[in-house]
């Protein structure tokens, strides 16, 4: 048995109109920018996603970072561990979003357990096997007191039956809007708990995918998951599903948790459109900034990447602009005699960051902070 999908209040029903208001008008939005300047966007979202879902788990890496390994690049300080992680965490991900207009897609048993080897493959062992149901039970500790079992998931024998009834849930069209059918799916899967680990990632990992099937608006725009990682998010985010109680008991009323993710939902399409208005307005500075010190407009990007994310790479803005190695590191070094980036380290590992030229009024709109509303609170 899985929880009932509950009515929506006529004030869940004003949110998720605005959000879907929202995601339209964003979806116009992105349609109407360079590509060459969504595609930054796009990159550091899915960054963003990879960074927030890894730190909710106890993995610290900085979205930038996770970029820089997102690319391919090499000399990153972070942990062996930390780069497993968000390796594994990106490749969950990209297969996610190319399931999006994939013509005979269905849902099935074998499809979340190769996803979740896709995401535990590197951590496989007897004890806690990746790709398979749990073999016993499972408990999520209190996080002030791991001898406590805060909740206890269904019964390993429960687990293959409860995992069917699902695939045929996500595969059925119950009427209900994609986004609470998404915010559903999660709560059934973090509820079974049917892997050993990683149950969490999974469970957004579905949330993503249930997204991105929709096909209204590419995932790395939609998904939830840098909100969730966000602290105060997370608190939240662990209280409202300790309101399940401390066992599997899925006929109850979850209207607190559909609740939750329309906030999130909402949240997040505020700090998507607000990340893509302060790129757009950084674009544009700096090509007037380019066009009046006699510069070549292909240095926009690289000016672009560390006004917004604070740094940048000659690996990445060299393959951005498509430049020989010897090219960008003449711009780069020629940027930097100019004032307007500094190096730091050396040889491969070095980035550049803002040096004292920089236009102050190109890092003032890129750092200008979003208050965001509560869709509730009216």
């Amino acid at each position: 048995m899985l929880f009932p999908t509950p009515p929506l209040a006529d004030a869940d029903q004003r949110v998720l109109d605005e959000i879907e208001t929202a995601r339209l008008n964003l979806r116009q939005q992105v349609r109407s920018t360079p590509s060459k300047w969504t595609e930054g966007l796009r990159g550091f979202l899915t960054a963003d996603a990879v960074a927030a879902s890894n730190s909710i788990e106890g993995f610290k890496v900085s979205t930038i970072d996770v970029e820089d390994l997102l690319e391919g690049e090499r000399d990153v300080d972070v942990s062996d561990e930390n780069r497993e992680e968000t390796l594994a965490c990106q490749r969950t991900m990209t297969y996610i979003q190319t399931l999006h207009d994939v013509a005979d897609f269905r849902y099935e048993t074998g499809l979340l357990n190769a996803l979740h080897w896709m995401l535990q493959g590197h951590r496989h062992v007897p004890r806690k096997p990746a790709g398979q149901w749990r073999p016993g039970p499972v408990y999520v500790t209190d996080a002030r007191d791991p001898s406590i079992a805060a909740y206890t998931a269904p019964e390993a024998r429960a687990v293959p039956a409860l995992m069917r009834e699902l695939a045929d849930w996500l595969n059925t069209d119950d009427g209900s809007h994609t986004l609470i059918r998404a915010a559903m799916a999660h709560l059934h899967l973090v509820s079974i708990h049917p892997w050993a680990d990683g149950n969490g990632r999974m469970s957004r990992s579905l949330q993503t995918l249930v997204i991105a099937r929709d096909g209204v608006l590419s995932p790395e725009f939609s998904s939830i998951e840098a909100w969730l990682g966000r602290p105060g998010n997370t608190w939240e985010y662990y209280a409202v599903l300790a309101r399940r109680g401390p066992a599997y008991q899925p006929d109850q009323d979850v209207a607190d948790w559909i609740r939750f993710n329309l906030t999130a939902y909402h949240q997040q399409a505020q700090t998507v459109k607000n990340r893509l208005d302060r790129s757009t307005r950084v674009w544009t500075l700096l090509g007037e900034v380019a066009e009046r010190r006699g510069m070549d407009e292909r240095v926009v990007t690289a000016l672009h990447d560390v006004a917004m994310s604070g740094r940048v790479r000659r690996t990445r803005y060299e393959r951005a602009e498509g430049l020989s190695r010897q090219q960008a590191q003449r711009d780069l070094r020629d940027l930097g005699t100019a004032g307007m980036l500094t190096p730091v380290g050396h040889t491969r590992a070095r980035f550049y960051t803002a040096g004292p030229a920089f236009p102050e009024a190109v890092l003032e709109a890129a750092r200008t902070p979003l208050a965001l509303t509560d869709p509730y609170d009216r």
